[in-house]
């Protein structure tokens, strides 16, 4: 029998399980529907010019490499906003829809004068794909400009929208990124005596939402780079040194910076001339201006809640050449592939992967098993996303035309092949035919992270349960149901285990990561439409 894990069962846990998925049901209509995959987050980033001002560094075109290299994160819209650091009541601003590079041309950057700005790209998780929703968020306070770009998702933000409307401030649009923006043009409880207590509001908004987000707020003259205490979402800084300046090995502060990023992901240092400095610490308040950089605060959470860094940031979403917690995620990936190996071992000719992100741990698994890597499979990276379809067939060939088969490769040849996830169970059966049509004998399924159970709240659009495969198939069922030999999982043990054997702090306070997709336990407890923090 298949394992199928429906709304039907009448158990409390699923019960709650159900009640929590309607919500998220209810809260992200109007999302466009893909037929196959998981749909990323979004990204952010900011930068600003130390020293005098104006400065000589481009930050707007510094901004907009740093977007497109968090591209994959999300390609529905993006924005830039500047400030020349002169006026409050004014900033610079081109938000539109679509890639980055279709948004951002020559007169795009031009417009966009200024000394410190921030950016982002987003993927709708809790509002439709509208250019009204397109970030960053700028507000006009009674003592200047605001503007916030956000990754993340509120768990609770219906308590919060309560708590905002009733405050008199009306709302435009049902996007968390506006109600956060809008909670921090609320006086902290304590009041203000001499003009706005950022930091205050700031920490105000941390305690009635303790999580998902990573935040870059900015005013006229500074940036403020806020992360939730539990360190679900990920940020960290980078340093820009001089053209001349080598940007390996570790952070040098005997070296003076021309300027300061703050980002989702430090793949684009390298790039747009940045040493990788760390990660902004859970729960930390960065102040950054012309002068440099400091910690305001870090708010913490309750002391039985350990850190719950989102896991699958290793798995699928960030790109390859990111640092996480001390490690490249490329690494990561490789260890997956080789826990996975020793988990699920199988005889076969060659090892390969369904690019990209199962590449690496493709070749881990190559090198634990002694299996040669091949690959058999090229993409076309020029297909757009597979919308739903209207029959099944068309639906099949849809995904099928993103690959090609390398049958010099593959013919007479038993192939393991390993894939980062799989989510509806729709994408990895037409590979298969299509290896078998050039010639594989046999196919071997290996799947380097466990079956995904539970749907994210926290800024992933992982979809319903029904939707998930693997709450409706066993390994052996799902292996018949896509025509492989075989399929197999890595364990969730496996993935904590491969994720933290390089991290240098074996600390249970200061390592932790979420992984409710896979087990459904939620950091924080179980969302629901009435949680009160």
């Amino acid at each position: 029998m298949s394992n199928e894990r429906s709304c039907d069962h009448t158990s409390e846990a699923e019960s709650l399980a159900c009640e929590m998925q309607n919500f998220a049901i209810e809260k992200r209509k109007g999302r466009g529907a893909v037929t196959s995959g998981l749909t990323h987050e979004c990204g952010v980033f900011g930068a600003i010019g130390c020293g005098e001002w104006p400065t000589t560094l481009e930050i707007s075109q510094i901004i907009c490499w740093g977007l497109v290299a968090l591209q994959h994160r999300g390609q529905e819209s993006a924005g830039i906003v500047t400030s020349e650091g002169k006026c409050s009541k004014y900033f610079n601003i081109v938000k539109g829809m679509g890639l980055i590079s279709n948004i951002f041309n020559d007169q795009a950057i031009k417009k966009l004068k200024g000394s410190i700005g921030i950016g982002h790209t987003r993927y709708s998780t809790s509002a439709a794909s509208e250019e009204v929703n397109c970030q960053p968020f700028v507000v006009h306070t009674a003592h200047g400009a605001l503007a916030v770009a956000h990754n993340g998702e509120l768990v609770n933000c219906d308590s919060l929208r309560k708590m905002v409307l009733g405050r008199g401030v009306g709302l435009s649009t049902h996007s968390d990124s506006e109600l956060i923006t809008q909670a921090l043009c609320l006086n902290p409880p304590e009041g203000e005596l001499n003009g706005p207590d950022w930091p205050a509001r700031i920490k105000h908004l941390m305690h009635l939402a303790p999580l998902s987000y990573s935040l870059v707020i900015m005013l006229k003259n500074k940036i403020y780079a806020v992360r939730d205490p539990y360190g679900n979402r990920p940020l960290c800084l980078g340093k820009i040194l001089g053209q001349n300046e080598p940007l390996d090995g570790d952070c040098d502060d005997s070296r003076e910076a021309e300027g300061w990023v703050v980002s989702s992901e430090s793949c684009g240092f390298l790039s747009i001339g940045a040493q990788y400095v760390r990660e902004v610490f859970p729960g930390e308040i960065i102040e950054m201006t012309r002068h440099g950089i400091r910690t305001i605060d870090i708010v913490e959470r309750p002391d039985d809640k350990i850190q719950a860094f989102c896991i699958f940031e290793y798995v699928y979403f960030a790109r390859s050449d990111s640092i996480f917690e001390g490690q490249m995620v490329y690494a990561v990936r490789m260890q997956c592939g080789r826990q996975l190996a020793i988990e699920h071992p199988v005889e076969a000719d060659i090892v390969s992967s369904v690019p990209e992100s199962g590449t690496a741990a493709a070749h881990g698994f190559s090198r634990q098993s002694g299996i040669s890597f091949a690959e058999v499979l090229c993409k076309n990276r020029y297909v757009g996303r597979s919308f739903i379809q209207p029959s099944n067939r068309l639906r099949q060939l849809s995904i099928a035309k993103k690959f090609g088969a390398l049958s010099g490769s593959v013919k007479g040849k038993r192939v393991i092949l390993i894939d980062d996830s799989i989510v509806r169970g729709n994408t990895i059966g037409p590979i298969i035919k299509l290896l078998r049509n050039a010639g594989a004998i046999e196919v071997h399924i290996r799947v380097a992270s466990p079956p995904l159970l539970y749907p994210c709240y926290m800024g992933i659009n992982i979809p319903t349960r029904e939707e998930l495969i693997a709450n409706k198939l066993q390994p052996d069922e799902l292996a018949r149901h896509v025509g492989a030999n075989s399929l197999a999982y890595l364990s969730v043990e496996g993935l904590v285990k491969a994720v933290r054997s390089d991290i240098k702090s074996k600390s249970a306070h200061k390592v932790g990561h979420c992984t409710a997709c896979l087990t459904g336990v939620y950091p924080g407890g179980e969302p629901h439409k009435d949680l009160d923090w």
